[in-house]
């Protein structure tokens, strides 16, 4: 007989180093992806992004400018229990807490009201070719074909003849996609982890950035984002009336990212 039990969830980051996510284990499972870059550590705002994996805070954009947004090449300093960056046309706080067997982080984004921005936490993620993505369906899905700002709507989990809910091997493709729900999940083997964002009048999505070796060209490895965000485009400049979060007369957006995980026994 087939049972299913909750794991504790742990994290460790990285404030110094744009607040990235270093470490998300459960069950002595490892669930974040890294490689060598060793630009990581001496970035400056403005700097091409790094890609180090692990998991990035990425705001007020995705792709666009800044690249992979305005955070993650800040280092970023501590107030009480939150960890906060100081950019220049916002404030980003971020208050990550274990309760339990699960980890709870809570955002505020704070700036005139009116601002436009998206979020997206940034989970490059350690997965077998075996592994699936699960998300209750049907859900609207943006696929974006190449590195550009046009997608192809359709219903998840294939659009326009591309499975996105499977990873398979290495086949030299690298697609995005945004689908409109607020929770995911990633099954891999008898492993599977669960991340969900919730928020107040603002759009909410999942981000999904399958590179099985198609990206960058010239020196391709493989990569697999999965994605919590605020907003539903990669692109900030590229959205549409309700396509990003909007800062509301309060000066303030508030958020929260739920990491959980489970495994059958």
């Amino acid at each position: 007989m087939v049972s299913v039990t909750r794991l504790p969830v742990r994290v460790a980051t990285d404030p110094d180093h744009g607040g990235r996510w270093t470490s998300l284990t459960a069950g002595g499972r490892e669930w974040l992806w890294h490689r060598d870059e060793p630009r990581r550590r001496t970035v400056r705002p403005g700097d091409p992004f790094a890609d180090a994996g692990g998991l990035e805070e990425c705001v007020p954009t995705v792709r666009g400018l800044p690249d992979h947004g305005d955070t993650w090449s800040r280092a970023w300093h501590r107030e009480g229990e939150e960890d906060v960056a100081e950019c220049p046309d916002f404030r980003l706080t971020r208050r990550i807490g274990e309760r339990g067997d699960v980890v709870v982080a809570d955002y505020t984004l704070s700036a005139v009201p009116g601002y436009h921005f998206v979020w997206a936490a940034h989970a490059l993620l350690d997965l077998s070719p075996a592994a699936r993505i699960g998300i209750s369906g049907p859900a609207v899905t943006r696929l974006y074909p190449d590195e550009g700002d046009r997608w192809v709507t359709g219903t998840w989990p294939s659009v326009d003849g591309v499975p996105l809910d499977l990873l398979g091997p290495d086949d030299g493709s690298a697609v995005g996609a945004v689908v409109l729900t607020s929770q995911v999940s990633v099954h891999d083997g008898a492993d599977t982890l669960h991340l969900s964002v919730e928020t107040d009048g603002q759009p909410v999505a999942v981000a999904l950035w399958r590179n099985l070796g198609g990206f960058p060209q010239g020196a391709p490895y493989r990569s697999i984002g999965v994605e919590p965000m605020l907003g539903r485009v990669f692109d900030r400049a590229a959205g549409d009336d309700g396509d990003t979060a909007v800062v509301p007369p309060t000066g303030e957006v508030a958020w929260r990212l739920t990491v959980t995980a489970t495994r059958r026994v």
